[in-house]
């Protein structure tokens, strides 16, 4: 099966859950910012969770398909179609995608799934090493991808219920754990409501609010630094660190969001706000293992759904 780009939208790009056990070579985890709602929209379609799938940002991409299928849309909500529910597309048909109107980015799964050439562990499309995904770039007007044309249809009418996602908002509160410079920090970042700056990408977010100040001058040692971080530069703003972060890092480290609540982050865009509530491992694991739980039962109840 063909599909053809009519419209690329502001940034679609091919992503899946990243490329993990490779950090060491400098390489980026990278994958969907959002990788439950990824996850979630290949599971509605029958696909295995890690199949690759658009990542949509603000505005969507037109799409004409050239033969039957069935897609699913997750994530933020766009005008004009269903959300996280199984979509029949008929053969000639063009999707028009045109406004996110809730949250910052949607992902697209099609029944059988994209058929993309997996690049060191992964099929996502990393835009600063311009690998991966399609052609290493975001999709343009005339792009063609192929997908596995597989025949799927739903079993009855359903829905699934809110509980199932994450606490989805324009101002959520984001769990964190202790960064290893944490206390050279005072109280202000626990009280304080950041914004998301314009100077953010799915490397980091950039965040606006009352400056940080660190009682410390200590050098420190480049070191580790993975999605989920947040740094303080030298002029007090924090940065979250997102899906395509550096693999190193040398600002201090003052909190580390619980994996749990990255997908709240990954909805935000310009504008937005933030604040942030300290958690201990044991929760965050807790909250972890938790997910896990839920997402394999939903994983075990959708296939009922699919024939």
């Amino acid at each position: 099966m063909e599909i053809k780009v009519i419209r690329p939208g502001m940034l679609t790009t091919v992503q899946d859950l990243g490329r993990h056990g490779i950090s060491s070579t400098g390489v980026t985890e990278g994958g969907a910012m959002d990788k439950f709602a990824l996850g979630l929209a290949n599971l509605l379609v029958g696909n295995a969770p890690n199949a690759p799938a658009l990542e949509i940002t603000l505005t969507g991409p037109e799409l004409e398909f050239s033969s039957d299928t069935l897609i699913a849309i997750t994530g933020a909500e766009i005008e004009g179609i269903e959300h996280a529910q199984p979509v029949k597309i008929n053969a000639g048909c063009r999707l028009d995608l045109p406004v996110v109107r809730k949250g910052c980015r949607a992902y697209l799964a099609v029944a059988g799934g994209f058929t993309i050439e997996p690049i060191l562990n992964g099929a996502g499309t990393d835009l600063r090493a311009q690998l991966g995904g399609f052609k290493g770039r975001a999709l343009r007007a005339d792009d063609v991808l192929s997908a596995t044309a597989v025949k799927r249809e739903t079993h009855g009418r359903w829905k699934l219920s809110p509980t199932l996602f994450p606490a989805y908002s324009a101002s959520p509160e984001v769990r964190v754990l202790p960064g290893t410079e944490m206390d050279e920090f005072g109280e202000t970042f626990w009280k304080t409501e950041f914004e998301i700056s314009t100077q953010s990408d799915r490397m980091g977010y950039r965040l606006k609010g009352h400056q940080l100040k660190r009682d410390s001058s200590r050098e420190l040692i480049s070191s580790a630094a993975i999605p989920g971080t947040v740094q303080v530069p030298p002029e007090g703003n924090p940065i979250v660190l997102m899906a395509d972060a550096q693999t190193l890092g040398g600002y201090p480290r003052i909190a580390h969001v619980a994996q749990v609540d990255m997908p709240l982050l990954a909805q935000l865009r310009a504008g937005d706000h933030v604040s942030f509530r300290k958690i201990e491992l044991e929760e965050a694991q807790a909250l972890a293992i938790q997910r896990v739980r839920d997402f394999n039962r939903l994983e075990v109840g959708l296939r009922e759904k699919l024939r």
